[in-house]
């Protein structure tokens, strides 16, 4: 970090002792050395939920760091930091880097994945096995092609957040109830994955009104 963000956070240690709060720990320190405002900070230690000191040198550094190396904007991190403090109780090596890899295979490039953390941090707390996979494998099981799947995640990797069962699929089961075959469902889809964004009252109601227009 530069030394803007340095004098920064001498400024914001210095107020803190005069005023007599509370001694920043160790991991708000390097936080606000890496850019992040006072501001920002309280935003941090609110959704952490408990007193915010993860270990700097196991926690902190090596995962801002590696998405600095991802391709993250220092703007982008900060952001993401605030919106997810708790990516710091992932565990980078047997979970993220995981993950991020398994993408990779999928066929993003590291900008497309750089781009999905920055927009939905939650992605780096997402399970490979119990949250990445199935969605992408119940995508491909509807006859949505790979390279769709990996668009429509590249573009909306909040997606991941829809419960299969309970979200998703009573919104195919509509679709096919409205006369959609399931190869045409997958076309649908795989053309214009923001479907399964829409709500399924929503939904319901989209293809009601085509279904009057005889569409």
């Amino acid at each position: 970090t530069g030394p803007s963000a340095s004098r920064s956070c001498r400024r914001v240690l210095a107020r803190r002792s005069s005023s007599g709060t509370e001694t920043p720990t160790k991991a708000e320190s390097y936080l606000l050395s890496w850019g992040l405002s006072e501001q920002q900070l309280e935003k941090v230690r609110g959704r952490y939920r408990r007193n915010f000191n993860p270990n700097v040198e196991e926690k902190v550094k090596p995962l801002l760091n590696w998405l600095a190396d991802l391709g993250l904007t220092q703007l982008q991190i900060q952001k993401a930091v605030v919106v997810l403090p708790s990516m710091f109780q992932c565990r980078l090596e047997q979970n993220i880097k995981p993950s991020v890899r398994w993408l990779l295979e999928l066929g993003l490039d590291k900008s497309q994945v750089a781009k999905m953390i920055a927009r939905d941090p939650r992605l780096c707390s997402r399970n490979l096995e119990r949250a990445l996979k199935p969605f992408v494998g119940w995508l491909s099981e509807l006859g949505i092609k790979k390279s769709q799947i990996a668009k429509a995640i590249a573009n909306q990797p909040q997606m991941f957040s829809r419960n299969i069962e309970t979200n998703l699929k009573p919104k195919v089961r509509l679709l096919g109830e409205r006369g959609f075959s399931q190869a045409e469902i997958a076309r649908m889809l795989g053309s214009n994955p923001v479907i399964l964004g829409l709500s399924l009252n929503r939904l319901t109601h989209r293809t009601s009104v085509l279904e009057a227009q005889g569409l």
